[in-house]
């Protein structure tokens, strides 16, 4: 229980609320230790931390800028070891496993901050986890979206108990940023996926806050590769994840292994699902780079100091894990990665999906009511958190696979009018390609047809989203020069396919990339339809039978006037065989 006395000593180093400091204190305190967890600093203390504590370890911390926001702040990370192995390069010739620690992702739900310093102080000053920075480097941003933080108010969190202010969700372009790890949108999220390359952090831990009820547990764990990404990893990964649970268990914490948000809205009756998060989501991006991340969720209605204290548990107990484990995970990582590059002709699962099975568990929640609201008009739960009730609650946590695409066994082939769209993002994420420099003639390839493309009718982060259905089918195509060659033969090739798959559900197609390759460009007047109509069906007895079969078999198609005469315009010389072709080929070969 030596770090819980550490921390509850921190937080009562002062009951006095102290204004922000633009410098840091010389004990490396944050403002919100010495306002007794009520407050939580500004940005600018963040600067002044960083500066300060390389200034007083200069041979264990390095504060380094790893990128500049929209508003022209500066982005802060920290890295700390006592090996002195303060560079990617030091930490790699070294063999140490790099833990990120990324706070402030949601700027309100900034405990990761607050914790992660104070961690950092304890760390540093002997008082927790002596010896840990001797094993590892523990890579440190305090705030990831730095511009919300500072539209900084009372009530941005109208879910949680305090601090008393605090910054926004989004950035100040709106993006949220925890959206943003496949289409990299965001400057901040480009800064932090060349951090993530620079550095290859063996475990992510991402800190956050919940919405949701009321309840008792304080703090959920969950993490990949549990139930996703490379089979032999998910070993590391639920070694992490259930290493933390039990931990925390010894700690004063009542620790979920789930994310706890009721499967329906505002019923704890309706229970809970433990899914996959898709790779939008930081902990569905690491897993198909074949390493560990963690989802840190405090839960929103404790009060700060509880959530601060949880939170520098679960990232002291990470780094214990990783003390004690690191070098066995660093090899099964390095092994998921060879087996990536020889991913091409292998199935690579796209989403996952939860079965029907649900077992009842207890959940530690408070006496509820649900009753009809005069102000809703709907019923309203009431939670009275005098009285503590273990619910009896269904949980489905048997997760399968969902789509399935097979890796291509060359690569993929973009053509030169999407090349530098494509390149861009491949660039970001760290994935090998090179130009074509000679044209391919009657090359053979595999082309996708989209039988479907529904568009979400909002945009969704400033995008159109689109789900696709189709097939690939084997096809002979002419590759032009400045053509990209991607190959599946590479590390990071279950990354690839989520991107360059169309029906991964982060895919660039999936965010509207290709769009317009799924909308009708051109169109046959209904008159010249029907003149057309009636010549085809005089001369293709064949296809005569096949109108009058579907008309027959298919009412919907019988009653719809357009269907019949797309009927033919499909089947005329004047249709335009590239509606519905995604750009993007893929090989078996790489091409010469």
């Amino acid at each position: 229980m030596r770090r819980l006395t550490v921390l509850v000593t921190a937080i009562a180093l002062s009951t006095a609320i102290a204004s922000p400091a633009l410098s840091a204190p010389q004990d490396l305190s944050t403002h919100a230790q010495r306002s007794g967890f009520l407050q939580t600093g500004r940005y600018d203390e963040v600067i002044a931390l960083c500066d300060a504590f390389q200034q007083a370890y200069p041979a264990s911390v390095r504060c380094f800028d790893f990128g500049t926001t929209p508003q022209g702040r500066p982005m802060k990370a920290l890295a700390v070891s006592t090996t002195g192995a303060l560079t990617p390069q030091a930490a790699r010739e070294r063999g140490l496993p790099v833990v990120l620690a990324q706070g402030g992702i949601h700027a309100g739900e900034i405990d990761g901050k607050d914790a992660g310093f104070a961690l950092l102080r304890d760390l540093l000053q002997g008082h927790a986890g002596k010896g840990l920075l001797d094993r590892q480097v523990l890579l440190f941003v305090p705030v990831f979206n730095i511009d919300g933080h500072e539209n900084f108010r009372a009530w941005n969190r109208p879910n949680q108990r305090g601090p008393e202010q605090m910054g926004f969700r989004v950035t100040a372009q709106r993006y949220n940023l925890n959206r943003d790890y496949m289409k990299a949108d965001s400057p901040e999220m480009q800064a932090m996926l060349a951090l993530v390359n620079q550095w290859d952090p063996l475990a992510m831990l991402d800190l956050h806050v919940t919405d949701g009820a009321k309840f008792q547990h304080d703090v959920s764990i969950t993490g990949e590769p549990v139930n996703s990404g490379d089979p032999a990893l998910r070993r590391a990964g639920r070694e992490l994840r259930d290493g933390i649970l039990e931990k925390l268990k010894t700690q004063g914490s009542r620790p979920v292994g789930f994310y706890p948000s009721f499967v329906e809205e505002d019923d704890p009756t309706s229970g809970f699902v433990e899914g996959v998060s898709t790779p939008r989501f930081s902990t569905g991006y690491f897993t198909l780079r074949n390493r560990l991340a963690i989802l840190v969720e405090t839960h929103s209605w404790r009060t700060y100091p509880e959530r601060v204290r949880a939170t520098y548990n679960a990232v002291l107990d990470a780094m214990q894990l990783v003390a004690a484990h690191g070098p066995r995970w660093q090899q099964l990582a390095r092994e998921a990665d060879a087996r990536a590059a020889k991913l091409g002709g292998q199935p690579v699962t796209l989403d996952y999906r939860v079965t029907d099975e649900a077992k009842t568990i207890d959940f530690l929640g408070y006496a509820y009511t649900r009753t009809p609201s005069e102000i809703s008009g709907a019923d309203m739960t009431r939670y009275d958190e005098s009285t503590p009730q273990t619910w009896k609650v269904p949980l489905r946590d048997v997760v399968v696979d969902g789509n399935v695409a097979t890796a291509p066994k060359g690569g993929y082939l973009v053509p030169p009018e999407h090349a530098a769209a494509v390149a861009r993002q491949l660039d970001i994420h760290g994935i090998t390609y090179r130009r074509l420099v000679a044209p391919q003639t009657q090359a053979q390839v595999q082309v996708f047809m989209a039988d479907s493309a529904q568009f979400t009718p909002a945009s969704v982060e400033g995008h159109q989203r689109v789900t696709l259905k189709g097939a690939w089918q084997d096809a002979s195509a002419d590759i032009a020069a400045g053509s990209l060659f991607v190959p599946t033969a590479q590390p990071k090739a279950r990354l690839l396919v989520h991107i360059l798959d169309p029906m991964a559900p982060d895919s660039m197609a999936a965010w509207g990339a290709f769009n317009n390759a799924f909308e009708r460009k051109e169109y046959m007047e209904a008159y010249v339809a029907e003149e057309e109509a009636r010549k085809m069906l005089a001369n293709d007895p064949a296809l005569k039978a096949q109108f009058e079969k579907k008309l027959k078999e298919d009412a919907d198609f019988a009653a719809s006037p357009q269907a019949r005469l797309d009927f033919f315009y499909r089947r005329h010389p004047a249709w335009d065989a590239d509606t519905n072709r995604y750009p993007v080929l893929r090989t078996d070969v790489a091409p010469q």
